[in-house]
C-alpha cells in the first residue's frame, strides 16, 4: 500500500504549462469531474451488488424500496458485517493514511489529501451501507473524488490556491453526479468545499460539476423521485409557513447531531469495546428494519418509493422516527458514512407529516403535501450538511418549479440561520469540534498555522552573560550596534531583554549589574506557536520583541522575533490570502 502515497509527478514542461494556463486547470477540473461521476457510478454499483447478494433482493431493486425483508438477512448481514468492520478497522489503524476530509484538507492543508486515507474511508462507507447500516454514500463519493482530484494537484504541483479549487470540483462532480444536479454539485464544491466564491473558480467547479452529472447519468441516471405537481403562484401564508418548517427543520437538525455524539457518548460509558461497536450498532437497524425496511441503507429507495408519500399518516411517521433513529445508532456505533441523504429523506417525510398535520388542523390551507416534502428535505439538509444555495439549486433541479424554490430559499434561510446562531457547526465541522479542532469551514486558515516563529524569527541574535556589569555590556555594545540583546546564564538558558539606549543611560552608574535591568524575563515565545499567536504575545506582554526559546524547560535561545516583523509578515500573508480568493494571481 505503500505505492499510494509515493508522490507521482508528471515532467517539468507539462507541469509548466499548466501552472502558467487558467484553462489547463480548467481541464484538470474536468478530468476531476468525470472521475469523480466514475466514483460514484461505481460506488453505488458496489453497494446495489451487495444488497444483492446479502440481502436476496431483485436485481435493479433498492434495499430501502423492499416493503418486507427477510428477517433472518435483516438481522445477520447488519451484525456480521458490523463485526467484520470493527475488526478490519482495528487491524488497519497501524497503516492506514491520514483521513483528511476535504473540508479539513481546503481549511489546514491546502487541499492536500491522503490518497490511501480516501480509499479507506471510500471502502469503509460501501462496506457500511453495503450491509444496510443507514448511512448515505455521499461522504464516500466526495472523499475518494476529492482524494483523486488532490492527487492530481499534487502531481502537477499546483499552487495552493488551485489545489483548493480542485479539491473542491472532485466533490462538485460527486455531488452533481450523485443526485443528478449539477448546480448543486457546482455551489456544493463552492460553499462547502472551498468555502467562497470566485469568478477564477466558476469556470473549473461549474465544468468539473457538469463532467460528473453527465458520466454518472450515462452509468447511473439519477432522481429523487418526488413530484409536486404544478405551482402557480405563492402566497404570503406559504412564505410564512415555509419559514415556520425551517425553523422546526433547524431544531430537529440540530437535535439530529447532537444524537450521534450521545450515542457515541453511551458506547463509550457503557465501556463497549470499539471493534463491537458496530456490530450491536448492527443489530439495532436489523431490529428497526424487521419494522420498517426503509431505514436500511442511505435511503434512496426509499425516496424513490413511489407508495411512500400515499401510504397512511401513522406509517410515514414510524418511518420518520425509525430512520432518525437508525441514523444515529449507525453513526454513533462507527459505521461509516453521512448524514446528507439521510437527511433529504428525514427532511422529506418531516415536510409531508408537517402539511397533514397543518391540513387537518386548518383545511382552508390546502397544503399540497409533496411540495412541503421538498420545502422540509432542503430545510433540515442544510441545517445538517450547510450550503443553503446548494439545496436551493438541487430543489429547483429535482422539481423545476421557481416558484416553489422560493418558498425552499426562505425555509433554508431561516433554518441556517437557527442553526448557526444556536448550535454554530454543521454535521461535518460538528465532528471537528467533537475531536478538538477549532474550524468551522472551509475557508483557508491553513495558512495561519503554516506561518510559525520558526519561520519569522531571526536565528542570528546577540546574547551577553547575565552576569556581567553595566560597564562590560557598553562596550560590547555601543549605541547603534542594536536595539536589544539577549542575555543568558552559564548553562546558556535564556535569562531576559537587556535594551541596549537603557543601558547607555548617563544616569545608569556603570557598575550596576545586568540582572537589574532586565526585561522580559519570563517572557518568551516558541518556535511551534503561530503568527496569530505571537502577535498575542507581544500585546500581552506589551513587548516590542521577545526572545525564540526551544521550550519553556530548557529555556535555551533560538532566535528574536519582533512584533513589527510578525505584523508585516502576517500582513504579507493575508493580503496574498486574499488576491488568491478573487482570483488576482
Amino acid at each position: 500500500m505503500l505505492w499510494l502515497n509515493r508522490n507521482f509527478e508528471v515532467p517539468h514542461r507539462l507541469r509548466a504549462i499548466v501552472r502558467a494556463r487558467e484553462s489547463s486547470v480548467i481541464v484538470l477540473a474536468a478530468l476531476a469531474g468525470a472521475t469523480a461521476g466514475l466514483v460514484v457510478a461505481g460506488m453505488g454499483a458496489a453497494v446495489a451488488y451487495m444488497h444483492l447478494v446479502l440481502f436476496g433482493i431483485e436485481p435493479g431493486a433498492r434495499l430501502s424500496g423492499q416493503l418486507t425483508l427477510n428477517p433472518v438477512y435483516a438481522l445477520v448481514v447488519p451484525c456480521v458485517g458490523g463485526l467484520l468492520l470493527g475488526l478490519a478497522t482495528t487491524a488497519i489503524a497501524r497503516w492506514r493514511g491520514s483521513e483528511v476530509d476535504p473540508v479539513e484538507a481546503n481549511a489546514l492543508h491546502g487541499g492536500r489529501m491522503s490518497m490511501r486515507g480516501s480509499l479507506i474511508v471510500a471502502a469503509q462507507t460501501v462496506w457500511s451501507s453495503g450491509v444496510g447500516a443507514s448511512v448515505g454514500l455521499e461522504a464516500g463519493y466526495t472523499q475518494l473524488a476529492s482524494g483523486i482530484a488532490s492527487k492530481i494537484g499534487q502531481a502537477f504541483r499546483l499552487r495552493r490556491g488551485d489545489m483548493r479549487m480542485l479539491v473542491g470540483c472532485g466533490a462538485a462532480g460527486a455531488i452533481a453526479g450523485a443526485f443528478g444536479a449539477p448546480l448543486g454539485g457546482a455551489f456544493y464544491g463552492f460553499e462547502l468545499i472551498i468555502g467562497s466564491y470566485a469568478v477564477a473558480s466558476l469556470a473549473p467547479v461549474g465544468m468539473a460539476a457538469l463532467l460528473g452529472y453527465l458520466t454518472a447519468q450515462v452509468f447511473t441516471p439519477v432522481r429523487l423521485g418526488i413530484e409536486t405537481g404544478a405551482i402557480s403562484t405563492l402566497t404570503l401564508h406559504d412564505i410564512l409557513i415555509a419559514g415556520g418548517l425551517g425553523l422546526i427543520a433547524a431544531v430537529f437538525g440540530i437535535l439530529l447531531m447532537r444524537g450521534v455524539a450521545a450515542c457515541e457518548l453511551l458506547f463509550t460509558k457503557a465501556r463497549v469495546r470499539p471493534v463491537l461497536r458496530p456490530m450491536l450498532g448492527g443489530v439495532l437497524v436489523g431490529l428497526m428494519a424487521l419494522v420498517s425496511p426503509q431505514v436500511m441503507s442511505s435511503g434512496h429507495g426509499a425516496l424513490h418509493l413511489t407508495g411512500i408519500f400515499k401510504l397512511p399518516i401513522a406509517a410515514i411517521a414510524t418511518i420518520f422516527a425509525l430512520k432518525a433513529l437508525a441514523s444515529i445508532v449507525s453513526l454513533g456505533s462507527g459505521f461509516r458514512g453521512g448524514l446528507f441523504f439521510a437527511s433529504l429523506l428525514l427532511g422529506a417525510l418531516g415536510g409531508q407529516l408537517f402539511a397533514v398535520g397543518m391540513n387537518t388542523l386548518w383545511p382552508s390551507l390546502a397544503l399540497n403535501p409533496d411540495a412541503y416534502a421538498i420545502i422540509g428535505m432542503s430545510a433540515l439538509s442544510v441545517a445538517v450538511i450547510g450550503g443553503p444555495l446548494t439545496m436551493t439549486f438541487i430543489a429547483l433541479e429535482t422539481t423545476g418549479d421557481l416558484w416553489l424554490t422560493t418558498a425552499v430559499l426562505i425555509a433554508v434561510i431561516l433554518s441556517m440561520q437557527v442553526t448557526r446562531e444556536f448550535f454554530g457547526y454543521s454535521f461535518t465541522t460538528w465532528r471537528f469540534h467533537l475531536r478538538g479542532e477549532t474550524i468551522r469551514g472551509a475557508a483557508d486558515v491553513g495558512w495561519i498555522r503554516d506561518l510559525t516563529v520558526a519561520q519569522m524569527m531571526r536565528a542570528d541574535v546577540r546574547t551577553t552573560p547575565v552576569e556581567a556589569d553595566v560597564a562590560a555590556f557598553r562596550q560590547a555594545f555601543p549605541l547603534g550596534s542594536t536595539n536589544q540583546v539577549i542575555a543568558v546564564d552559564e548553562e546558556g538558558r535564556y535569562a531576559g531583554m537587556v535594551l541596549v539606549a537603557e543601558a547607555h543611560a548617563a544616569e545608569l552608574p556603570s557598575v550596576t549589574p545586568l540582572r537589574g535591568i532586565l526585561h522580559h524575563a519570563n517572557h518568551v515565545v516558541l518556535p511551534q506557536m503561530t503568527a496569530q499567536e505571537a502577535i498575542a504575545a507581544f500585546g500581552k506582554f506589551e513587548a516590542e520583541a521577545l526572545a525564540v526559546v526551544d521550550s519553556i524547560e530548557r529555556r535555551q535561545v533560538l532566535g528574536l522575533l519582533s512584533e513589527a516583523h510578525a505584523l508585516r509578515r502576517f500582513s504579507d500573508a493575508s493580503e496574498r490570502q486574499r488576491r488568491e480568493l478573487l482570483g488576482e494571481v
